[in-house]
């Protein structure tokens, strides 16, 4: 039964890619020789890819910085059936250099960034929104055509693309679910990456079974700021009638509504109970320190630190809008943690609310069970050069990607005391060295030094404060 599923999948898969490829074909003849030979510019090379076109051009030193737009088929199976614009950026250093497939798997930064990939191996970077996040979104939108394989194919097309100008080694990567997204990818179209590097990507195998958040809450940090933070929360709920209060206020100055969640009570609550997770998610156990004590705490200080930590706009309308399209594909395929929290008793009304919850009544869902079943097996039977980087301290970290026997080059690793921002840069020594190592082999850059010794493995782009910087997705509560 499961040889033939996977057969089934196999060729639904290949007549998908065929439809991609048959598109790409059509382009590519298109464009003829001009785009490849006979310009020279490489912004003028770029917009001679039939579907591709200029939004603006950012000046940055010692690079050209594009933001585009790229024409893409709704349903990648059925291309004829209309077209969409995709925004993208392209951070071009030299062609005779790698190039770093970035995914956030939201919207696109549209200021000049390098991720810690791109810095290691001094290359171009493409970075692409992904589809149905404002403004690449089609309309109308068909949600049914929301999904990780039609995400795929989406960057299938424009590495197909962009590999006729940028010809040297391509990596793959992205954090939180751009390292999800980035995984999808190397899952159905393998053949293009060179490497792949995904940071803290959750790996929700089976959404009905979540334990292993409930064990990490248990474990995580000290007794002490465990304490702490469970005080709060639980506080936030005694307090509720007070502190709703001051929401409804925040609510009518802010002009917030609560229609897809159903009230304010039902909002209230989803953002506390997002605040021990969210804690986790995005501080370290150092910040413990600046956690009130809930036993003498003013209405005003928990209010306070729940609306740091949590957000109290996270789930109204307008908090909600732009992270539609997460919520949809969490219900129905990627999943998303319930977890137990014992110490609140009886004082939670509604418990983890599900992503139906946050998506406006009028789009369908149904979940898809057995999709992050087909993702985890491939990971653990066919990864090859992938590395996968999570936090200790991270929530998302409880259920990571795993490796079985049959991977070849392929590595987890762990930075010790790091939340959802973990990178290469934060792991042991050792380990930092031998990613380092081999993100450069991966990209066909490593040094002889290197090759011969992982411990001289070290960034080949100087750093730069600006282009360097950590846009941390701060994505909504509890979701990665």
């Amino acid at each position: 039964m499961h040889k033939a599923l996977r057969w089934l999948l196999s060729f639904v898969v290949l007549i998908g890619t065929m439809g991609a490829a048959g598109v790409t074909a059509q382009a590519a003849t298109a464009a003829g020789p001009t785009a490849a030979t006979d310009i020279t510019d490489i912004k003028d090379r770029i917009l001679a890819i039939p579907g591709m076109t200029l939004i603006e051009e950012k000046p940055y030193p010692g690079y050209r910085f594009f933001v585009l737009n790229y024409e893409q088929p709704v349903d990648h199976r059925q291309p004829w059936k209309g077209t969409f614009k995709q925004r993208l950026t392209l951070l071009h250093k030299d062609t005779s250099r790698p190039t770093v497939f970035y995914t956030s798997g939201y919207n696109v930064n549209t200021s000049p960034r390098r991720s810690e990939p791109t810095t290691i191996v001094d290359g171009n970077q493409v970075s692409l929104e992904y589809r149905f996040f404002t403004p690449s979104r089609p309309d109308p939108a068909n949600w049914s055509n929301l999904d990780i394989w039609q995400a795929a194919s989406d960057q299938h097309r424009v590495f197909t693309a962009l590999k006729q100008i940028y010809t040297k080694n391509w990596l793959a990567t992205g954090g939180s679910k751009g390292g999800m997204t980035a995984t999808y990818y190397e899952r159905f179209y393998s053949r293009d990456m060179d490497g792949v590097v995904a940071y803290v990507a959750p790996n929700d195998v089976n959404n009905k079974e979540d334990s292993a958040y409930d064990r990490f809450f248990t474990k995580v940090g000290t007794k002490e700021c465990r304490d702490k933070l469970n005080a709060v929360q639980r506080e936030a709920l005694v307090r509720r009638v007070p502190l709703e209060t001051k929401y409804a206020a925040a609510a009518a100055a802010n002009g917030w509504t609560f229609h897809t969640v159903g009230d304010l009570d039902k909002a209230y609550e989803a953002v506390v109970l997002d605040y021990v997770w969210s804690f986790w998610q995005y501080s370290l156990l150092s910040d413990c320190a600046g956690i009130p004590a809930a036993a003498t705490a003013s209405d005003q200080e928990i209010w306070d630190t729940v609306d740091t930590i949590s957000g109290f706009s996270a789930y109204a309308d307008q908090g909600l809008e732009t992270y539609t399209p997460y919520y949809y594909q969490a219900g129905t395929q990627l999943g998303s943690p319930t977890i137990k929290q014992p110490h609140l008793g009886n004082l939670s009304r509604y418990g983890y609310q599900p992503p139906r919850n946050f998506v406006p009544r009028d789009i369908p869902m149904t979940f898809q069970p057995g999709v992050m079943t087909d993702i985890d097996n491939w990971v653990r039977d066919n990864a090859h050069q992938m590395l996968f980087v999570y936090g200790q301290n991270d929530p998302w970290g409880a259920e990571p990607f795993h490796l079985g026997y049959g991977v070849t080059d392929s590595y987890v690793m762990i930075a010790p005391g790091a939340n959802h921002g973990a990178n290469v840069a934060k792991l042991q020594e050792g380990e930092k060295n031998l990613a380092t190592a081999k993100i450069l082999q991966w990209a066909g850059v490593a040094p002889a030094a290197v090759q011969a010794d992982p411990n001289k493995a070290a960034p080949l782009a100087r750093a730069d404060a600006q282009l360097d910087k950590r846009d941390l997705e701060r994505e909504p509560q509890l979701r990665p």
